[in-house]
């Protein structure tokens, strides 16, 4: 019988892999149909199966191929000179944010990325918003944070969600500029994480392994995405979201 590559070999044998597996179908949904969120959903659930670093680069990698079919049609609706803005905000604060993930215990990383998860959702459902000026120096600025965030935990959304909220552009917009910003983020993640050396080919096996519910889910996502009904999909995302959270807190230690 011919052997499988140890990449791969080593990919099968991973404890939880069906657990990524289901978390990578939920989080390609919710990317689907509302632009956002594959990480708020996939990283408390990735961070009980994986260390940090290793969830952090299985998503990476996974998110930034799986919505690149969507790109096109983002670069068409949304605001790409608005989306280098917080690119130049988020270049500087997402290496700050990796040093930060080599440093923090696993069980700290799964608070914080369920903590944050569940406050993002609480924020939204509450209707917070961001009410000051959206200027330049606040596009940066909110581009820095998400950088920041995006490198310590792999949710560089919540920031731009929340200043994105509040704007008063159509929801196709917001959709497209998301896809468009969060795509830049996973590049830099990428960039990152591989000269630190994180990207290893059994990582990588694991992503493409979980591309294909992610990627099949997130296609099904963007058909069922109505405008006229973006309401019922944010309720949607935000269980989702937020049944994530809580299945990923460190007191399950089952």
């Amino acid at each position: 019988m011919l052997a499988l590559p140890a990449p791969v070999a080593e990919a099968l044998a991973l404890p939880g892999l069906w657990v990524l597996g289901l978390a990578a179908l939920m989080a390609g949904l919710v990317r689907g149909f509302a632009g956002f969120g594959s990480g708020l959903v996939y990283m408390p659930i990735a961070g009980a199966v994986l260390p940090p670093a290793q969830a952090v680069a299985v998503l990476v990698l996974m998110d930034l191929l799986g919505p690149l079919a969507n790109l096109p049609g983002a670069l068409r609706t949304g605001t790409p000179r608005e989306i280098g803005l917080l690119a130049l905000g988020m270049l500087p604060g997402l290496p700050l944010g990796v040093a930060a993930l080599f440093l923090v215990p696993p069980e700290a990383f799964r608070w914080t990325v369920s903590l944050i998860a569940l406050a993002t959702v609480a924020a939204l459902v509450a209707g917070w918003r961001w009410h000051g000026p959206r200027g330049r120096g606040a596009t940066i600025t909110t581009g820095f944070l998400s950088g920041l965030v995006g490198g310590a935990t792999a949710l560089p959304g919540p920031p731009v969600i929340l200043y994105y909220m509040a704007s008063p552009v159509p929801v196709a917009q917001v959709r497209a500029n998301l896809t468009m910003f969060l795509v830049m983020v996973d590049l830099g993640l990428a960039v990152v994480l591989g000269l630190s050396g994180q990207l290893g080919w059994t990582l990588a096996t694991v992503s493409l392994m979980l591309l294909v519910p992610f990627s099949l889910a997130n296609g099904l996502g963007s058909a069922l995405f109505r405008p006229d009904r973006a309401g019922m999909y944010k309720v949607l995302a935000w269980v989702l979201i937020a049944a994530s959270a809580v299945a990923g807190l460190p007191f399950w230690k089952g």
